[in-house]
């Protein structure tokens, strides 16, 4: 059992802490206000092979194993989570889906261009459709429908809380082919944003991750080609949940650096700040509380690159990825209300950076798998 980071792994550590300082951070907290999505900064990702880290070379990728996913979604996260999430999802769920289960020529005519991020000089990215307005955490619940007709299918629904909504080329959408199977009778179909009938609502409001573009898309008599359904008929259910197992690597991640960025804030401050005297790091309770966020957040990193070894091992990583994003996002809330605590009335205002940390952080604990869902996933593994 090894601790010890290679010089690869640490040289894509480096390159992305680089990146968030020098391309993140600045803006950042105009961008939450302003709710603005960080287009520049997610193009120049793509060009250090960021947005399709672990697709193959030969599918316009990085060929990076997961661990380096890892670190380079902790480091992102410390600084800014919208642009880590949009890295998440291009990566964990659209990237890594079609690399993993669709055809050759999918690969070629979607994959290679999402896994470069742009296409004729432009940012190309994805975003995967599950949620709805009644169907969150019961996925199996899906109100879209894909109308087999003959040799292709016509899509009519909506989904909700769509991470890169509008601006993904690609959506990854799952729909609901044949109701009386259930789970089973739903598949998973790649429809491009430009097509006839499909439509992008209003941008949502959020607590956090504002800086994140968070869209409705809407689909009526939208014509999907036979030959942009992933997997055969009826796998879409299957294709969502084991490419969720793979994302919640990824949310983990974004925790564990959010977790990680405002522990670091903290650290800082607490050598700066003085009360009675003295820095506020010479206090015991302050001690403490870092002593804490230290701890936990090494306990998450733990969970985080276990699950991404084991994943890099072909070994079944379900129950390691929902550990990891369980405590990780657990953790991120915690450590983020305690930075706040710790900066005291600074940390109430907008330039200490730890207040929109902890907006960002609750976010981790309900998208791509809430907690409650991570500990029914948790205890149905260790009751089998």
């Amino acid at each position: 059992m090894h601790f010890q980071l290679n010089e690869e792994h640490l040289m894509i550590q480096r390159a992305a802490r680089d990146f968030a300082i020098n391309e993140c951070l600045p803006g950042v907290i105009e961008r939450d206000e302003q709710q603005k999505f960080a287009k520049d900064q997610i193009y120049k990702l793509a060009e250090l092979g960021f947005m399709g880290m672990m697709v193959d070379t030969n599918y316009g990728g990085a060929g990076m194993d997961t661990i380096s996913y890892v670190l380079a979604m902790e480091e992102i996260s410390k600084v800014d989570a919208s642009i880590a999430v949009c890295m998440s999802v291009n990566n964990s769920l659209v990237c890594w889906g079609l690399d993993n289960f669709g055809t050759e020529e999918q690969k070629k005519q979607y994959l290679t261009p999402l896994a470069q991020g742009r296409k004729n000089g432009e940012l190309y990215i994805g975003a995967f459709l599950l949620s709805e307005p009644e169907a969150g955490s019961d996925a199996t619940s899906q109100h879209t429908i894909a109308e087999d007709k003959g040799d292709y299918y016509l899509l009519n629904g909506t989904k909700n809380w769509i991470t890169n909504g509008n601006s993904a080329s690609v959506y990854l959408v799952m729909a609901q082919t044949d109701a009386s199977s259930g789970s089973k009778g739903i598949n998973t179909l790649i429809v491009k944003k430009n097509w006839p009938g499909v439509a992008v609502g209003a941008k949502e409001n959020k607590l956090g991750i504002r800086g994140s573009d968070t869209h409705s898309i809407m689909f009526q008599d939208v014509r999907v080609p036979k030959s942009n359904r992933i997997g055969d008929d009826g796998f879409g259910f299957s294709f969502a949940m084991k490419t969720l197992s793979g994302g919640r690597i990824g949310i983990a991640s974004q925790a564990l650096g959010i977790a990680s960025g405002a522990y670091e804030r903290s650290l800082q401050y607490s050598k700066e700040r003085k009360t009675f005297g003295k820095e506020i790091a010479q206090h015991q309770a302050i001690q403490f509380k870092l002593a804490d966020m230290a701890t936990r957040i090494e306990a998450a990193r733990l969970l985080c690159l276990r699950s991404a070894w084991e994943k890099d091992h072909g070994r079944d990583f379900t129950l390691s990825s929902s550990m990891a994003k369980v405590f990780a996002s657990e953790t991120a809330m915690w450590v983020s209300t305690e930075a706040v605590q710790i900066h005291g009335g600074y940390g109430y205002v907008k330039e200490f950076h730890v207040e929109r940390m902890m907006r960002d952080a609750k976010i981790t604990q309900i998208y791509e798998g809430t907690s409650e869902v991570q500990r029914i996933v948790i205890s149905r593994a260790i009751l089998k």
